[in-house]
C-alpha cells in the first residue's frame, strides 16, 4: 500500500493511503452501467454488498445477477452510499466504535472497479450518508461507543473537515434530498437528531421516542419522521415542525427475540403512501397505509427464516433486516431474508443469496453508461446527478 498524505483531527492521526493493494477481482460478466457505454434507455439495477463483494443484479424481474465484483476493502462493511455524478461508492469499514475498535473510509469508482482511497479513523464509522451534491459525507463514529460525534467528510480526499456533536452512540444517517438537512440516529438516546448541514449544528431534537433510535426513514413533504426503537416491534410517527411523537403504533405479533430491535427496518414508497416495517424474530414485512392515520394493511410471511448468521461473515453477522423500496415503489427488497416483495400483491416473487447474507444495498439507475439517480435503505425520496433528466 502506498502512503499518499495524512493529517490530524484534533489529536489524533488519521491516514490517507493510495489502495494500490486494496484492489478487485472481476466476475465473469462484464459490466459498465446496463451494458456497453452509451447503450440507450434506462437502466435499473440493484446493488447488494456481502462482505468483501458486490452483486449487481436487474431491479426488474427475473432480477437476474449481472455482475459480480470481489472488493477485498469492502470488509466488515457499516453502511454504504453512493453519489451518481462521479459513479463513487463510499463504504464505512472495520470497527463502529467502543469494544468493535476503529473503522475506515473507502471509495469505490464504479466505472473502473477499483478502490480510488481509503482512510483510517481515530473512532469507529458506522452508517454514513452523502449530499446530493456528492461533496460531503457524514459519517457516525459508531454505535457500540457513547460519543456523540458525526464527522464531516470531504468526498473527494476522505479529508475530515469538521464535526457534529448530537448525541450518544451514532449510528443511522440520512441526508435531505435538498442536502440542506442531516438526519442523525442515535442508538443511545431517545431523540432523532436535526442538523444544518450549511453550518453542521443542530437545530431540532425530535423526541423523546422509545429508547433507542433504531432504522429510520423521513417524509419531508409532510414533515413527517417514522422511528424504530431497540426492543419495540412496531414504530413511532413523528412531526419534524414541533419535534413531538404524534403516534406508537405496537405491532400485535410475538415479540419473540431479534439482535436488539424487532423491527430493523423501514421503508416508505416513493408516494409515500406505503410504509413497510420489518419483524425479523417472526420473518415478516408488516405493510402500512400512512397516506393519512396508520393502518395495517397486510403481513407478508417471508420465505426463509431471518435466524442464524450471515455467510460470509464480515462483522456484524447476525441476520438484523433492513428494507428498501425500489425507486418505482414495485418491488420490496429484504435484507438479511433474501426475499423481494411485490408492493402490488404484498408477496413474495424472487429470492436472491446474496440479499440474504448482506444488510447493505442501494438502487443505482443508468441511462446509457451515465448513472443518474439513487435511492438508498432508508427510503426517502431519490438523488439524481446535476443536468440529468428524471427517468420516469
Amino acid at each position: 500500500m502506498t502512503r499518499l498524505c495524512s493529517t490530524f483531527v484534533g489529536a489524533a492521526l488519521v491516514s490517507l493511503s493510495l489502495c494500490a493493494g486494496c484492489g478487485t477481482q472481476r466476475a465473469a460478466v462484464v459490466f459498465r452501467g446496463g451494458g456497453a457505454p452509451g447503450a440507450p434507455g434506462l437502466h435499473r439495477y440493484e446493488y447488494v454488498f456481502p462482505d468483501r463483494e458486490m452483486d449487481v443484479f436487474d431491479a426488474q424481474p427475473p432480477f437476474r445477477l449481472v455482475e459480480r465484483v470481489r472488493i477485498p476493502a469492502f470488509h466488515s462493511l457499516r453502511g454504504v452510499a453512493v453519489d451518481p455524478a462521479s459513479g463513487t461508492v463510499y463504504a464505512s469499514v472495520g470497527g463502529n466504535g467502543g469494544s468493535s475498535g476503529d473503522g475506515a473510509l473507502v471509495a469505490f469508482d464504479l466505472f473502473t472497479n477499483r478502490v480510488l482511497w481509503r482512510r483510517a479513523f481515530p473512532t469507529g464509522t458506522d452508517s454514513l450518508a452523502i449530499t446530493p451534491d456528492g461533496r460531503t459525507l457524514y459519517v457516525p463514529e459508531g454505535e457500540r461507543t457513547m460519543g456523540d460525534v458525526w464527522h464531516v467528510v470531504a468526498a473527494r480526499t476522505g479529508r475530515v473537515t469538521g464535526e457534529i456533536h448530537a448525541a450518544p452512540g451514532p449510528h443511522n444517517t440520512i441526508v435531505s434530498p435538498d442536502g440542506t438537512k442531516v438526519y442523525l440516529g442515535p442508538r443511545n438516546s431517545r431523540f432523532l437528531v436535526v442538523a444544518s448541514t450549511r453550518t453542521n449544528r443542530v437545530v431540532k431534537r425530535v423526541g423523546p421516542l422509545e429508547p433507542g433510535v433504531r432504522p429510520f426513514t423521513i417524509d419531508e413533504q409532510r414533515a413527517l419522521a417514522y422511528t424504530t426503537a431497540t426492543g419495540f416491534l412496531g414504530f413511532q410517527v413523528s412531526s419534524l415542525r414541533t419535534g413531538r411523537v404524534l403516534s406508537t403504533i405496537p405491532i400485535d405479533f410475538p415479540p419473540g427475540r431479534s439482535l436488539g430491535s424487532p423491527s430493523h427496518g423501514i421503508a416508505l414508497t416513493p408516494d409515500r403512501r406505503t410504509l413497510a416495517v420489518i419483524d425479523v424474530p417472526n420473518s415478516y414485512v408488516h405493510v402500512f397505509d400512512v397516506s393519512r392515520t396508520p393502518r395495517r394493511v397486510a403481513d407478508v410471511r417471508l420465505t426463509h427464516s431471518m435466524k442464524g448468521k450471515e455467510h460470509p461473515c464480515g462483522g456484524d453477522c447476525g441476520r438484523a433486516g433492513w428494507l428498501q423500496y425500489g425507486l418505482d415503489g414495485r418491488y420490496l427488497w429484504v435484507a438479511d431474508d433474501g426475499a423481494v416483495v411485490s408492493a402490488a400483491a404484498n408477496r413474495v416473487v424472487a429470492y436472491l443469496p446474496a440479499l440474504a447474507n448482506s444488510r447493505y444495498l442501494f438502487e443505482l439507475d443508468w441511462r446509457g453508461g451515465t448513472p443518474i439517480r439513487t435511492g438508498g435503505r432508508s427510503g426517502i425520496a431519490p438523488r439524481q446527478s446535476p443536468g440529468s433528466s428524471a427517468p420516469g
